[in-house]
């Protein structure tokens, strides 16, 4: 039994050191991810709970080319899953006293720090994010990964975001004005009750009002009313009237975004909208651990199961989006804007694409991280169970988003058309046919032989005219052209 014991003892002796030493190598090595060092003031941030609520704090953050922030802030847990009591490894808020930029993010107050304990992979939130912003949707948080050391104890890989709030480098509305049109930020939430949060039903939608964070009676008053108005529009008014209500391409890309991503949250929370200027808008986004894939099928709910294959069309009839999905011309603006993006989501599972990039970038910080935390140390029942190594986990991830992206494409009817610029005639060579064939198309002729109109508009600007038929007789004189030509190109198609 001593023997045993004394085994243990040096097991765990064995453990403690291999962590330090990875933690000293972190501290020691050049950083290739700036370094968060954060003291509480009672020395118990890793033991802090959400209920404490804010304590005090100081923080040093020292991005890759050394230069630092030092100062006294507020801290707190943030988070719901992640707040709970088994979970070690927790986000954070941070609050400085004035608005502060952060590793060369926009100017605020609050700054997450967010643990991404349930993705196995680190990955999710940060591809999904970097996805949204290629999209251009507006307001998306910037990001930095970043190591954190939580009063002198190394706490492993976290991300660093803006969150969702007003601000002119945040979500720049006008909460203040009371010249009629006043702006304002919701969430929807569907079901999650919080005592300091004011929420506002409307036609069995119900939102947290996140700003004005405490509206005044009018305020809220106001703000249900204008709710209500759209929604009344989006059931029963017509394109037009849609469109004077609703900014349709936020809409559009936030639905686009949800849904290859599958996000769990999608019909429950962490959904926003901000009115401006007289339109709501969707977005910014936000929370994406459980998503690509993250979900448990084995779960008896419909939502779990459908988020964790990767077929199937899961968000159509959530939060605001019930009454737009089943409008064609709403679907139109969610494929045109698929295939406008086409490349960029083949791209994040392909190999040496987004997901691959990210993980080489990382994957000392990823390294770390698992040497304090198990790749499977905690797990809720509505996440998909972690498998045992990273690796596996990264297949996963990767497999699920090559195949969201192929079933999706078959979905929308996007095709991926390739042609040889300028190869008007489809015979595989650029020649003095290609331009004749393009002058006789002008000239209302109809050419002899094949005629790809993609090939033929050689200048790109949607047309066929005789600049083109120009292009390719200069680049066959070997004149100075401004457009390729003899270069191979892809369009997407929308049949």
């Amino acid at each position: 039994m001593k023997r045993l014991l004394s085994l243990i003892l040096i097991l765990m002796l064995a453990a403690a050191c291999c962590i330090t030493a990875h933690a000293e190598q972190a501290q020691e090595t050049a950083p290739t991810v700036p370094k968060i060092a954060i003291t509480t003031e009672a020395g118990n941030g890793t033991t802090l709970e959400k209920a404490d609520g804010y304590v005090n704090a100081h923080i040093t953050v020292t991005d890759t080319d050394n230069t630092a922030i030092d100062s006294d802030v507020l801290f707190k847990v943030r988070g719901n899953s992640t707040a709970l009591t088994f979970v070690e490894k927790k986000s954070f808020t941070f609050k400085f006293e004035k608005k502060t930029s952060v590793l060369g993010m926009g100017k605020g107050k609050k700054w997450a720090l967010l643990a991404n304990c349930f993705d196995p992979t680190l990955l999710r939130n940060f591809a999904a994010f970097d996805f949204a912003r290629e999209l251009g949707l507006p307001y998306t948080s910037d990001q930095r990964i970043a190591e954190l050391w939580l009063d002198g104890e190394y706490r492993g890989c976290y991300a660093v975001y803006e969150p969702v709030q007003e601000g002119k480098e945040r979500v720049d509305i006008d909460i203040e004005s009371n010249e009629g049109k006043k702006d304002f930020l919701i969430e929807y939430e569907a079901t999650r009750q919080e005592d300091d949060v004011t929420y506002l039903n409307v036609s069995g939608l119900r939102f947290a009002m996140k700003e004005p964070e405490e509206p005044t009676t009018d305020q809220l008053t106001y703000v249900t009313d204008t709710v209500t108005a759209i929604v009344n529009t989006l059931k029963n008014g017509s394109e037009d009237e849609i469109r004077a209500a609703i900014d349709v391409d936020s809409f559009a890309k936030l639905y686009l975004l949800n849904e290859y991503l599958k996000t769990a949250d999608f019909g429950y929370s962490s959904v926003f909208f901000f009115y401006k200027d007289g339109k709501l808008y969707a977005g910014p986004p936000w929370d994406y651990d459980l998503a690509l894939g993250n979900l448990n099928a084995d779960l008896n709910s419909a939502s779990a199961k459908a988020a964790a294959v990767s077929d199937g069309i899961m968000q159509a009839d959530k939060n605001l989006y019930r009454y737009l999905t089943d409008k064609d011309w709403f679907m139109a603006e969610v494929k045109s804007a698929y295939a406008r993006h086409f490349d960029y989501i083949e791209n994040i599972a392909a190999d040496g694409g987004l997901l691959d990039s990210l993980r080489a970038q990382y994957a000392d910080v990823i390294a770390r991280n698992f040497t304090v935390w198990r790749v499977n140390k905690w797990w809720l029942n509505y996440q998909r169970r972690p498998l045992t190594t990273y690796e596996e986990n990264y297949a996963l991830l990767k497999n699920w988003c090559a195949e969201r992206h192929s079933w999706l494409s078959d979905h929308y009817g996007l095709e991926k058309h390739s042609y040889l610029l300028g190869d008007a005639d489809c015979d595989g060579i650029v020649t003095v046919m290609d331009a004749t064939r393009i002058q006789r198309r002008i000239a209302d002729f109809e050419p002899e032989g094949g005629f790809d109109e993609y090939a033929a508009d050689t200048d790109a600007d949607g047309e066929i005219t005789v600049l083109d038929a120009t292009l390719i007789q200069r680049y066959l004189a070997s004149y100075e052209i401004f457009h390729p030509v003899d270069e191979i190109a892809s369009r997407i198609l929308i049949p």
